[in-house]
């Protein structure tokens, strides 16, 4: 089906477009990054981690969005460098948005950390011409009658907290409002609210709870998301999120430490249960998650002293 291209691009009648333009992630506590700069390297390991959402399954032209995060520390300097690249496609539409993050971290205490960060990046906005006009709308100026494409400066901040039970984040994208005229379309910030909590139960980590929740805003509408996973004997984790009024969504995951102690692998998945309007037309959203991270450890170098008169 044609018509969400159709549809999208009849919003855009003489004017720029303003809407959530930030892909969305179910997992969102294993992607801290994209929308914080401020968590570049602040777990002291560098990590991968990739996202591929395939959303509203039953849909032609559904949206089907992939993230790609890199991040590590910068020891001697308190600091973190991360990368961001996204690609999305909705429809004609399809957006690519890449991120390079900076953090500088602050010592709270003796396990805590409280980090500020900044992002530059670039988003892109590319329409596709293949589209179907319905009546009413063929003539319109507004609608490309082949592609069009776009490319516009980002830039980002954030505050980050992080202590070996709680982390919380607040930051903000898209901060210029960069304007994509050939596309007739304008980027809109975004804000970002963020929490979670490790809780073992009876203070045994092999039964942990973690709650956590995302409010993400762009000023005219705001989106919440709660969620809750249980973790058994840091390997298995089963759980469920709710967003409002979108989806309810079942998650499932395992991690397993690698042969060097110092490594992890995580590999998720999580299924949207639509419960808006939609839910006559699709079949819900899949999404999978896959991440690994890694300390470098310096190899001891053992020293031979000799002394004169000791051979």
């Amino acid at each position: 089906m044609r018509w969400i291209a159709t549809a999208g691009f009849c919003v855009m009648m003489g004017s720029v477009v303003f809407a959530q333009q930030d892909p969305q992630y179910t997992q969102y506590m294993f992607d801290r990054l994209s929308v914080n700069p401020a968590v570049a390297g602040n777990g002291g390991n560098i990590c991968a981690t990739a996202l591929l959402r395939q959303q509203w399954t039953g849909f032609d032209g559904a949206p089907k969005t992939g993230l790609i995060n890199l991040q590590g520390p910068l020891a001697k300097l308190n600091s973190g460098l991360g990368l961001t690249f996204y690609y999305d496609k909705l429809g004609q539409e399809k957006s690519t948005i890449a991120r390079l993050h900076y953090a500088y971290h602050f010592k709270v205490g003796s396990q805590s950390t409280f980090s500020a960060g900044v992002y530059l990046g670039m988003s892109g906005r590319a329409l596709d011409g293949n589209w179907i006009a319905t009546d009413g709308v063929a003539n319109d100026n507004a609608i490309p009658t082949a592609g069009k494409s776009a490319n516009g400066f980002d830039l980002g901040a954030g505050l980050y907290y992080k202590s070996p039970k709680l982390w919380l984040g607040i930051s903000s994208t898209q901060l210029p409002e960069t304007e994509l005229k050939t596309v007739s379309i304008q980027n809109k910030r975004h804000y970002y609210v963020q929490a979670g909590y490790d809780w073992a139960l009876g203070g045994n980590k092999k039964y942990t709870l973690q709650p956590s929740a995302l409010m993400k805003s762009d000023a005219s509408s705001t989106q919440l998301d709660l969620s809750v996973l249980f973790l058994y004997d840091e390997m298995l984790w089963i759980g469920a999120s709710y967003r409002t009024e979108d989806a309810i969504a079942p998650m499932i995951g395992y991690q397993m430490k690698m042969p060097k102690g110092d490594s992890m692998l995580r590999i998720g998945y999580s299924y949207d249960v639509t419960t808006s309007e939609l839910k006559n037309y699709s079949s819900g959203s899949h999404e999978i998650m896959l991440s690994y991270c890694f300390k470098i450890v310096k190899p001891v170098v053992n020293e031979i002293y000799h002394h004169p008169r000791f051979l």
